[in-house]
């Protein structure tokens, strides 16, 4: 799911087939908003201590390129530099012409903490950088379900719009939510809720869920491209291996009120983010970014392209020098290269990975995932039409069969002409 390597920028057959779309809630069921829909990533704060100036325009500037609008600043509240890069990040979105809420961790705040949380949004409240929804200032939560905005509303001179992340929809009921406009959903993966894994495709059951449950509510529905972690505290991989454009296709269909990306930079380990970049993804993103705010059903390409992304090793494979045990899941995952087609017209998709035949598969236009067996060695992709090669590279990074620890992170690339 790391978003900050879409700055350097989470369907499992033999043979390459097409992913089809999953059926969603109408959005046409719901009470259509009078505001504009916008789409943001949430931006871990912790992790940037030493930020300046610069870094913060250079991540804004890249992700106003492909249609965010904001980042969802997530904030500690121990963390002695969060006043600094909080300054920093409105400072850098006013400068650059991008916007920025607050999104309190409730990993680290507490209920207890409102005194400081209205001293916060009095000071931002009104920012020029600050996202603005319906003429009041956006804030939103990491947990953080029971806290009142009651307080934090009546401290602060400026309209909120508070969009928590509750982690259940059925809380939205509960009289903790009186003061509350909306909410913010995490289940971006296959999951029974909270951390469970369950066995793909991804479906829109949770946003069902919550969409029904909040009514006229504002929704803000998640999108990540992956999830892999591998601490003691946490060691698992979602089953999420088609889901850059499988997400994305959803939301078209759901056409939710807000769409929140998890995450921009949360990659705490660069023992599996380095080497490992994901910007390709966001040349996936810009289409689907653009569909959505139109409120179309389906992304118009005007570049062909073949982004591909795939683990680093079979997960069959033993690692030699690692303290930690596999991951959970591994053993729903597929051995498999994944590869999105973006095209103006239909073509012709070949394949061949490591020492496996080549495998190939016909993809119309538009943006479609296909996926082949995994072999060890060498990627290679060539795209064509009419018996002519289009694109045609390989991958790079080559798949092998040995490995010191477990990295369930994917290599993430390209072939452009």
């Amino acid at each position: 799911m790391l978003l900050k390597q879409f700055v350097q920028l989470a369907a499992v057959l033999a043979s390459a087939i097409p992913i089809c779309n999953a059926s969603a809630l109408a959005r046409n069921s719901r009470r259509q908003s009078t505001a504009s829909k916008y789409v943001f990533a949430h931006f871990m704060v912790g992790i940037v201590e030493n930020y300046t100036l610069d870094d913060w325009k250079s991540d804004m500037t890249t992700a106003m390129d492909i249609g965010i609008d904001a980042f969802a600043l997530n904030c500690a509240s121990v963390d002695s530099y969060t006043p600094t890069q909080l300054a920093l990040a409105y400072q850098a979105a006013e400068e650059v012409g991008f916007k920025v809420f607050i999104s309190f961790d409730f990993a680290y705040w507490t209920n207890g903490d409102t005194a400081n949380i209205t001293q916060y949004m009095q000071t931002y409240a009104g920012h020029a950088a600050q996202m603005q929804y319906n003429d009041a200032a956006v804030v939103s939560t990491f947990v953080g379900d029971s806290f009142d905005w009651t307080p934090v509303k009546a401290g602060t001179n400026h309209s909120i719009w508070a969009l928590p992340n509750l982690q259940d929809p059925a809380e939205w009921s509960s009289d903790a939510q009186r003061s509350v406009d909306g909410a913010f959903s995490w289940y971006a993966w296959p999951t029974d809720g909270g951390n469970s894994i369950i066995p793909g495709p991804m479906t829109t059951i949770w946003d069902d869920r919550y969409i029904s449950d909040l009514g006229n509510a504002t929704y803000m529905a998640p999108v990540s491209p992956w999830f892999f972690t591998h601490f003691n505290s946490k060691n698992w991989v979602f089953i999420c291996e088609d889901l850059p454009t499988r997400r994305w296709d959803e939301i078209l269909t759901m056409q939710p009120d807000l769409v929140e990306i998890i995450t921009w930079n949360d990659d705490g380990s660069s023992e599996w983010a380095s080497g490992f970049p994901h910007d390709a993804w966001r040349d996936i993103y810009k289409p689907y970014i653009q569909a959505y705010k139109s409120g179309a059903t389906t992304p118009t390409v005007d570049t062909e392209e073949i982004v591909y992304w795939y683990r680093p090793t079979p997960k069959g494979v033993t690692c030699t020098n690692d303290s930690l045990p596999a991951p959970n899941g591994i053993d729903l995952l597929s051995d498999s290269i994944f590869v999105a087609t973006m095209l103006t017209k239909a073509a012709t998709l070949t394949v061949t990975s490591g020492g496996n035949a080549a495998i190939s598969v016909d993809v119309p236009a538009g943006i479609v995932t296909s996926n082949v067996t995994m072999g060890v060695g060498q990627q290679s992709f060539v795209l064509s039409r009419n018996g002519e090669t289009i694109l045609n590279g390989t991958g790079g990074l080559d798949i092998v069969d040995t490995c010191e620890t477990y990295n369930y992170n994917v290599y993430v690339g390209s072939v452009t002409a």
